[in-house]
């Protein structure tokens, strides 16, 4: 655990390879966080990918150990966000040879996509959870401004979300499946202390429609193989989105697209069925090695994989 001071905070980090430097040398796997939660949900996940991968998580400003100052705000923005962590990028060397692969969850699937146009070189893999695009109607366009007015709500009042039982309807709408008392606490414990600027700033870019444009485009312009992966139960963002993305950047690109489904899972995956969720990254990670390596693998690519 160490920290890295850029132009826009202290940033707060882990490396496995901190404490096991023979993983300098394996494929690196950098997470980016969801809307406003800090890195340590990614524990779990982690403990099943080490030794055969090296392991970056980080906090994003306004969110868990990493420190903004009070009177100078950085910019809430994607780009603000994919700047912070493309200096961590630099700072760790992780952009020295092709061995990169970039998840990004939620909100975290916008900054994981501009990462991965702006470190092509390096990358191996993106993988998008939970992220996803709808079709622009007049029902999307209340379905969006309903959510902005949850957010807003939310954030008003979200300390009441400390208190049962609107604690655990907080959780039950962000994991469909159990997962456990301390990753609970951990959720809401992250939302309720998470910097209310950055935050409500993020909360609503990520449903802005020239956003979701731009973003659309980006995830088609990857070359690296992209895993669009998401919990068919999910009620913190609809389902859909992910499954339509997938669609999109299928029919746009001859670069490989996978869709997994988790078809009785919700909003994180990487807590609620671990081990799973493990193996199908593995199954990605190893498919896009093999893609730079030889192009093999080809009957696997663009394809859907439901798991019950």
């Amino acid at each position: 655990m160490s920290y890295f001071s850029n132009d826009r905070c202290n940033m707060f980090y882990t490396d496995t390879a901190e404490n096991d430097p023979a993983l300098k040398n394996k494929p690196v796997v950098l997470f980016v966080n969801g809307w406003a939660i800090s890195s340590r949900y990614w524990k779990p996940l982690i403990e099943k990918l080490t030794p055969d991968y090296r392991c970056v998580t980080y906090d994003q400003s306004g969110t868990g150990k990493t420190a903004i100052e009070t009177n100078h705000k950085p910019s809430f923005t994607i780009q603000g966000f994919a700047d912070e962590a493309a200096a961590l990028i630099e700072h760790l060397g992780l952009n020295n040879g092709r061995k990169l692969h970039i998840i990004g969850h939620s909100m975290g699937g916008m900054v994981a996509t501009e990462l991965s146009l702006r470190f092509s070189d390096s990358l191996l893999s993106s993988t998008i959870l939970a992220c996803g695009i709808f079709e622009e109607n007049a029902l999307t366009s209340v379905g969006l401004m309903f959510l902005g007015g949850l957010i807003d709500f939310s954030m008003n009042l979200r300390n009441i979300f400390q208190v049962e039982p609107l604690k655990s309807l907080f959780i039950k709408r962000a994991a469909t499946a159990e997962i456990g008392r301390e990753y609970s606490n951990i959720i809401v414990e992250d939302f309720v202390t998470s910097d209310k600027d950055a935050t409500n700033a993020v909360g609503h870019f990520s449903i802005d429609r020239e956003v979701l444009r731009t973003y659309t485009k980006h995830v088609i312009e990857i070359a690296s193989p992209v895993l669009c992966c998401v919990g068919m139960k999910d009620h913190t963002i609809p389902p859909e989105g992910t499954v339509t993305l997938f669609h999109t950047r299928k029919q746009k690109t001859a670069s490989p697209t996978r869709l997994v489904q988790f078809m009785n899972l919700g909003h994180l995956p990487m807590l609620e069925d671990t081990k799973r969720f493990a193996e199908q990254l593995k199954k990605h990670f190893e498919f896009a090695n093999d893609f730079y390596k030889n192009n093999s693998h080809e009957d696997i690519a663009n394809d859907v994989f439901q798991i019950v």
